[in-house]
């Protein structure tokens, strides 16, 4: 077992509805990264921006990134984490997947799906959360506009990690920043928040501040520039905080019923 997850962050631009162009660019990228890293994180819908016309892309094209993620995974024997536009039974998702080098994909769909842009009304909402297992890590994975509900992703299955992939923009990134802190904090886990930069084809600017939060809520990595970020996960400190500290214990139980 894994006593430490070296991760990376892509910050970058991206193609506007473009997922041939987008995937060719993170390629670009990946191959820049160093061999130690075991996870790579990507933004969210990193194929074609936050788009509320999933119709302009290809139905192909989800099914053609997973296969694209898959073949990056095993050259590169690393995981990859990010969230695409994915057609099934004819609805559309915003659909999270986690793909390792060997092993069984994992797929986590957008539980809350952000009525201010009416993602509501183009994209089915998922109903489950997602916690799995990597390299000695439990990992819970969300997307954007998960992270303003902390019911959702409180820490009741003694996860290690949470990951946040967005396309935040630039006129509420306050809330960002102060909410992946708040997260790691309440939940006693590394935090990972992954946001674009740039412009999209809706006029939105996204101004990045990806970063990585310590179990104490203390940053790692922060960056505003187009950028890859690199930070180690330490599972010591994860035990050694919750032992020490023993704040999990105190939690609230509860059930989800809707």
């Amino acid at each position: 077992m894994s006593t430490t997850l070296n991760i990376a962050l892509i910050q970058s631009n991206l193609y506007w509805e473009d997922p041939v162009k987008n995937r060719k660019m993170f390629e670009d990228k990946i191959d820049t990264i160093p061999d130690y890293v075991d996870l790579i994180v990507l933004p969210e819908m990193f194929t074609t921006g936050f788009t509320m016309k999933p119709k302009n892309i290809a139905q192909s094209e989800g099914d053609g990134t997973v296969e694209w993620m898959k073949r990056m995974a095993q050259q590169y024997n690393v995981a990859m984490v990010g969230s695409i536009i994915f057609l099934e039974n004819g609805k559309f998702f915003n659909r999270l997947y986690f793909v390792p080098p060997v092993g069984t994909l994992e797929i986590y769909d957008k539980k809350h799906t952000f009525t201010l842009a009416g993602e509501d009304e183009v994209y089915e909402a998922g109903k489950e959360k997602l916690i799995f297992e990597y390299k000695g890590f439990s990992i819970c994975p969300m997307i954007c506009y998960d992270l303003r509900f902390p019911v959702w992703s409180r820490n009741t299955e003694d996860y290690d990690v949470l990951i946040y992939v967005a396309n935040w923009p630039k006129k509420r990134i306050n809330a960002w920043d102060t909410l992946l802190k708040a997260r790691a904090v309440e939940n006693m886990a590394y935090c990972i928040g992954v946001n674009r930069i740039g412009t999209d084809g809706a006029d939105f600017e996204y101004p990045g501040h990806s970063a990585v939060y310590d179990v104490l809520g203390e940053p790692m990595v922060y960056s505003e520039a187009e950028e890859i970020l690199y930070a180690t996960l330490d599972k010591a400190h994860i035990e050694n905080t919750r032992k020490k500290l023993r704040f999990l214990e105190d939690r609230d139980s509860f059930n989800l019923i809707g």
